[in-house]
């Protein structure tokens, strides 16, 4: 049984569809991460989920019990969801201490003192904020903020946990930290986690698996972190996961020149993933695919070399046109000789083929 499902459904705002007969199933004991770029529905979704919306149409059924369906007319209230909800704001309570705080969605379910305590202080033990019953918010980091918030969560319920960009307000240390803390969290508890955010490295690090939306709120891909990379589904997921380029290629006579006012010669074998009925195509790279090399015909001037401690990270001029490149540090003399403006071969590892995208 899944642990939640969303069939067809659809919002809209007045004449703007936010999402349309958007459907999704999430397997019991994972951390599932949904991500796509600002304005394509991923907290319409968390809403829709929770209840704090009602879709125009579909179903939403959570552990087997639809808590909602448009043609049926159910509609259970958020708090008899039993979802623990954490928000990118925290969203703590300023006048209660961490310990009240935690209570909270208890006491609002009426559970008396006596017997709530036991779960509030498990939870705080959960989070490592034990030691902060007593404190108010204002006296906390905003570490410490979120992880009363997290723990005001589990609260509400440890079986199921939505996390709304919960760590965007932090600095990129606790980022890393908290990101450490949610997994380790899971794997002791078993949680369910829907996990949304805009920052698909985190979801990778964080996450067994990736729902990957796009602009539009339609599902582009879903699957690991490895899948996604190494077999995206289109040329919006491979530019939207990691640092990306993109170079005009054209085929002729089954050989792949550049695409640039003067043709440059690469390739003499079309790829299988080549756009079939196409003479013209986009190669998708990474950066790290791309490398240097003195006796390969194509050839790129470095424009700049940033060192970053153990890769460089460079932009090189193709034909006028500038891409980006990284290399692991060499440690030896190979580090200086590609410095600014030397002129250099450049050869291409593993690239993706896509439809060539129409100039705007």
């Amino acid at each position: 049984m899944n642990k939640i499902e969303l069939k067809n459904i659809t919002v809209r705002y007045g004449d703007h569809t936010v999402l349309e007969n958007f459907s999704l199933n999430v397997e019991p004991g994972q951390i599932l991460g949904i991500v796509g770029p600002s304005g394509c529905g991923k907290t319409t979704v968390v809403r829709a989920i929770c209840g704090f919306l009602d879709p125009q149409e579909g179903t939403v059924v959570i552990n087997g019990n639809v808590m909602y369906d448009k043609a049926r007319r159910i509609n259970v209230t958020p708090e008899k969801r039993h979802l623990g909800v954490v928000f990118q704001d925290y969203a703590v309570w300023p006048h209660l201490t961490v310990y009240e705080n935690t209570a909270y969605p208890l006491k609002k379910h009426g559970m008396k003192k006596d017997e709530l305590r036991p779960q509030v202080e498990e939870a705080l033990r959960l989070v490592n904020m034990s030691n902060y019953a007593n404190y108010m918010p204002s006296q906390l980091s905003g570490g410490q903020q979120q992880r009363v918030a997290i723990a005001r969560a589990l609260t509400s319920s440890q079986d199921l946990l939505i996390m709304d960009e919960p760590i965007t307000n932090l600095d990129a240390k606790l980022r890393e930290q908290m990101l450490v803390e949610i997994r380790l969290l899971q794997e002791k508890l078993g949680t369910t986690i829907i996990y949304i955010t805009h920052d698909q490295e985190a979801a990778m690090q964080l996450c067994d698996k990736i729902v990957i939306m796009q602009p539009d709120g339609s599902i582009a891909q879903i699957g690991t972190d490895e899948e996604i990379i190494t077999h995206p589904a289109n040329r919006f997921v491979f530019s939207f996961v990691g640092v990306s380029n993109f170079l005009p290629v054209k085929k002729v006579d089954e050989k792949l020149y550049l695409d640039y006012d003067e043709k440059i010669f690469y390739s003499d074998a079309v790829p299988e993933d080549w756009p079939k009925g196409k003479d013209i195509a986009d190669m998708g790279i990474r950066p790290m695919d791309i490398v240097f090399d003195d006796e390969a015909p194509v050839k790129a001037r470095i424009v700049s070399a940033t060192f970053f401690g153990n890769i460089y990270s460079y932009f090189i001029d193709i034909a006028g046109h500038e891409y980006r490149v990284q290399r692991i540090t060499a440690g030896n003399e190979e580090d200086e000789k590609y410095a600014e403006g030397v002129v250099t071969g450049i050869r291409f590892l593993s690239c993706k083929y896509f439809e060539r995208e129409a100039k705007k």
